[in-house]
């Protein structure tokens, strides 16, 4: 066998849904780190403070996230994708128009919290069926993130 050929364990087949897969997931944290740095910018209000740091963290997170999903994914021998085209036609998140009020811009945040974890949570079969470990582990971290950055703006609604 030459050196280029992969040979991990996974088969070629199992390697491109879980590539596939976790392109769906990274666009999907590319579109919410974008959005939620854009409200870090843009949010006003008597939460200002409070939001501003809080959109930071979880950008910065989010960026940080980013490159671990590409590398992952060329890991398994694929190409990640890399252009807001890309982006835009695999995620399943939705960009925001305008400038929404802070309270909208939570609500936003966790609908795309949550549904990056459903994009994860999506990809756990495929990767279970391959005996794909790292991206197993890989998933199960995304997934705890952003239930508990969900978890935390949902906390800030609260009455």
């Amino acid at each position: 066998m030459a050196a280029t050929q992969m040979n991990t364990g996974i088969s070629t087949k199992d390697r491109a849904k879980i590539a596939e897969g976790l392109s769906r997931l990274l666009a999907d944290t590319y579109t919410v780190y974008l959005k939620t740095h854009n409200f870090h910018w843009n949010v006003e209000g008597p939460m200002f403070q409070t939001l501003h740091i809080l959109f930071m963290e979880q950008y910065t997170e989010a960026w940080n996230a980013i490159d671990l999903i590409a590398e992952r994914i060329r890991s398994l021998g694929h190409y990640a994708p890399g252009t807001y085209k890309q982006y835009q036609k695999l995620a399943s998140i939705k960009e925001t128009e305008g400038i929404p009020s802070a309270k909208k811009m939570m609500e936003l945040l966790i609908e795309g919290q949550e549904a990056i974890v459903r994009t994860a949570r999506s990809v756990l079969p495929l990767a279970d069926k391959a005996s794909d470990e790292p991206t197993l582990d890989l998933l199960t971290q995304r997934m705890q993130v952003h239930e508990k950055n969900a978890w935390m703006l949902r906390s800030l609604l609260k009455s």
